[in-house]
């Protein structure tokens, strides 16, 4: 149904907001035999180019910086203390392994306070990030010798199958990176209305950075987002709490905190779900925000927005979870939206 495999190289590659060399570097390899021009920018986003009949530009943003982590301090015992970069939840880091991108690549296993020792005040008490700490297992000697204040970090972790889904760390937003390259490989021999500005952006997770820069100058009439957002479909999970469903199809966002989509690309995602038979399901997402917020507002015209979602489970968590089918139906849409743009009344009415 889908090519786990790259999926699964794309996922464990590292690229912490900032620090996106080597998952650039795989998205060069793989994006330049799909289009017409590659370009990267000053802010390090890739900009993909495909012809189109029209001059009129559509603007695909895939965001290839995952959370990830800073070195801060390194102390006389060798371990080390680091800031985020992007948003965590501190249960989920408890004893959870992670790579430091020093000289070389070093491993390391996250700790804080046992619960044997904190008293019981302290216990129902959320850990704040501030307290936990990275062990290397070597000495401040041999730490330093690798790794300076600055480096990034990431998580450990591989990408495994588990019935119909996909498991690993940093589906947000690695999923929609490999949505973007498969919608490129089906679109290579198609001629496409418009010119298509796949743009594969960098320091999402913490401001929409990249897509607010390459937005500007690639000026777009239109503008597609690709991003995950929340499926809450678990046990004790009330239904208005949910927003989205594992399994049930491509997510079509109407709201979020970033981005009200234009409802006319509202409407013509639904249409053109509905005309090629593809699974879709509604999207309105109370807090957190996509690239569809750069899109829509700094190009120098403003751009007709919207954003295709995957219904993800325990997003910024250690291990993130999607079904293999919402995945193929979001690079079904977004195939098919890319070829049918200009089939569409863009008037206000």
């Amino acid at each position: 149904m889908i090519n786990v495999n790259l999926l699964k190289k794309i996922c464990v590659t590292p690229g912490a907001p900032g620090y996106e060399q080597r998952i650039r570097e795989l998205v060069l390899k793989e994006v330049k035999p799909l289009v017409d021009e590659v370009s990267i920018d000053a802010m390090g986003n890739v900009i993909a180019v495909k012809k189109g009949k029209s001059n009129q530009r559509v603007m695909v943003a895939a965001h290839i910086d995952e959370i990830g982590f800073m070195v801060s301090h390194i102390d006389d015992k060798g371990f080390i203390r680091f800031d985020t970069l992007g948003g965590f939840d501190p249960k989920t880091l408890t004893s959870q392994r992670v790579i430091i991108h020093g000289k070389k690549d070093v491993i390391g296993v996250m700790g804080c306070k046992p619960i044997h020792l904190m008293r019981p005040e302290e216990r129902s008490k959320q850990i704040p990030i501030s307290e936990y700490f990275i062990d290397t297992g070597m000495s401040e000697k041999e730490v330093k010798k690798l790794i300076t204040i600055g480096d990034s970090i990431t998580r450990e972790r591989e990408l495994i199958e588990m019935g119909d889904c996909v498991n690993s760390k940093s589906l947000d937003n690695r999923v929609s990176v490999f949505i973007l390259l498969e919608t490129l490989r089906k679109l290579k021999n198609k001629r496409i209305p418009f010119d298509l500005y796949a743009a594969f952006t960098v320091q999402e997770e913490v401001g929409l950075r990249g897509a607010i820069s390459s937005a500007h100058h690639i000026d777009p009439d239109f503008g597609f987002a690709l991003d995950v957002t929340i499926a809450f479909d678990v046990p004790s999970a009330q239904a208005h709490e949910m927003v989205t469903r594992l399994g049930n199809g491509a997510a079509i966002k109407i709201k979020d905190g970033s981005v009200i989509s234009d409802y006319r690309m509202v409407n013509y995602m639904k249409a053109t779900a509905k005309k090629r038979k593809i699974n879709w399901q509604p999207e309105v997402l109370p807090a957190g925000g996509t690239d569809a917020g750069g899109i829509q507002r700094y190009g120098k015209k403003g751009a007709i927005t919207g954003a295709i979602s995957i219904p993800t489970r325990y997003i910024h968590q250690t291990i993130e979870m999607a079904h293999k089918k919402d995945i193929s139906d979001c690079v079904d849409l977004l195939t098919a939206c890319i070829t049918d743009l200009d089939k569409f009344d863009w008037a206000f009415k």
